[in-house]
């Protein structure tokens, strides 16, 4: 593979293209470690959205890798921030299926999270959003049911159906949205990728044009569609879900594809030589 001397800059997705689970990739380091020599912009992009930014730094930091929680922007993130835009915070009661990685910006935007008790018109949610749970209860799917039921606006942090890890595909939060869209006949707005406002809030802290940035991912159906719809050049890594057999019958397509960080990162190194001669 031959980047092109335009691309300044980077998002990246995390598990599937950094990590399986709690096992790095190989090469984290030396990705990494390239990147910051050649003063490569970067923003780590997921649409997971259970952890909190300063959890991810002290995974990566754990993994011998150092970044800023300015760098990392989970879906959980840029889902506090568009509801923000659309909805006034403060007057706004939001029921969370999720961990505290959503639960948390919801809570520095302004948002009141309300609890299992809260149905009605008076106490219940206006807005119920959705994230990856893995302490997922009845319970919790039983109020969500109801706010929706009721009225409430229903949204999602990503629509992933499974999450990739060391023991294989789990669950995602799609199949958490499935049950509810069962029970209440209600499609959620999908607000990470493939849906373009988590590549456009990415694009927003890196302060650089769409032109100069490509979107590395393991998933065709989020990272890869996400980086189209949002009219950018993206890199697929074959280390996570998808593979090359998947792109059959689709009518979009990576731009480059590589096996991982690795071919990145030599890819990298050569064009800097290449440049330097």
């Amino acid at each position: 593979m031959n980047l092109p001397n335009d691309v300044r800059g980077f998002i990246i997705d995390m598990d599937g293209v950094l990590w399986h689970g709690d096992k790095a990739q190989p090469g984290l380091q030396a990705f990494f470690q390239t990147l910051r020599d050649l003063n490569m912009a970067f923003i780590l992009a997921t649409n997971n959205a259970m952890a909190t930014a300063g959890q991810y730094q002290s995974k990566l930091a754990a993994m011998g890798v150092a970044v800023e929680p300015a760098e990392i922007l989970t879906s959980g993130m840029a889902t506090a921030i568009y509801l923000a835009r659309h909805y006034p915070p403060q007057t706004t009661r939001v029921f969370v299926i999720g961990d505290v990685g959503l639960k948390q910006p919801l809570l520095e935007q302004g948002f009141s999270l309300t609890g299992l008790d809260s149905i009605d018109d008076e106490t219940g949610a206006h807005i119920v959003v959705c994230g990856l749970d893995k302490a997922l209860s009845w319970d919790k799917l039983a109020t969500a049911t109801l706010n929706i039921r009721r009225g409430a606006a229903f949204y999602a942090s990503n629509g992933d159906t499974t999450l990739p890890s060391e023991r294989g595909l789990l669950p995602g939060n799609g199949a958490t949205l499935a049950a509810l869209h069962a029970a209440t006949g209600v499609t959620p707005v999908i607000l990470g990728k493939p849906e373009p406002v988590l590549y456009q809030r990415a694009l927003e802290l890196l302060a650089m044009d769409v032109g100069g940035i490509v979107a590395i991912g393991d998933r065709l159906d989020t990272d890869i569609l996400g980086a189209v719809r949002t009219g950018m050049r993206s890199l697929m890594v074959l280390s996570g879900v998808s593979r090359r057999d998947d792109l059959a019958g689709l009518d979009y397509a990576p731009t480059w594809i590589v096996q991982d960080i690795q071919d990145i990162t030599q890819a990298l190194q050569k064009r800097h030589s290449e440049h330097s001669s």
